[in-house]
């Protein structure tokens, strides 16, 4: 274990200095290249700004106006057929667009039921197993100029129900 502690501290440098020295190597001006790299980066930022200023308006907005909170109570017949908590609907339903804005409602959990319980345990998992996946496509498309999507909402969908599920027979099991 003390190995895998000692590589981890050390693989980060490593790699940079591979990535360096290869360039220099090869003659790559690595300046030059990491300034044009940097520019791209910026560019990519200035353009996905308006969805994510988007995104995080609208989220603000549920959150604020209490919608969340009357989403999760209207599906609560439903999530009791299933066994999943309906205080965790708002959470699941915003993760699909924002991990920050999901972190933010995990805390207010965390705060109210406190981390240890069922319901902290379940959201935390539910954290690492699901994605934003509304976020990721649309930033991601949107930078890459994919028009088309085909089937990546449906299996990106897919994906998320199955952490979701996966969540709570997880913590059902081990807690």
């Amino acid at each position: 274990m003390q190995f895998l502690l000692y590589v981890s501290d050390y693989i980060i440098p490593f790699v940079i200095f591979y990535i360096v020295g290869f360039a220099i190597l090869m003659k790559v001006p690595v300046f030059s290249e990491f300034t044009k790299g940097a520019e791209d980066g910026f560019k990519v930022v200035l353009n996905i700004l308006p969805t994510l200023i988007g995104l995080m308006i609208a989220i603000g907005i549920l959150r604020a106006s209490g919608t969340l909170n009357l989403l999760g109570e209207f599906l609560k017949p439903v999530t009791t057929i299933l066994h999943f908590p309906s205080e965790l609907v708002p959470l699941v339903t915003v993760k699909l667009f924002s991990s920050s804005a999901a972190t933010s409602l995990l805390l207010d959990i965390f705060k109210e039921y406190g981390p240890d319980s069922y319901l902290g345990r379940v959201s935390s998992i539910i954290m690492s197993c699901t994605e934003t996946v509304f976020y990721t496509m649309s930033v991601y498309f949107m930078t890459a100029g994919v028009k088309k999507t085909r089937y990546t909402l449906a299996g990106a969908l897919f994906a998320t129900l199955t952490g979701i599920i996966a969540s709570v027979v997880i913590t059902n099991m081990v807690f």
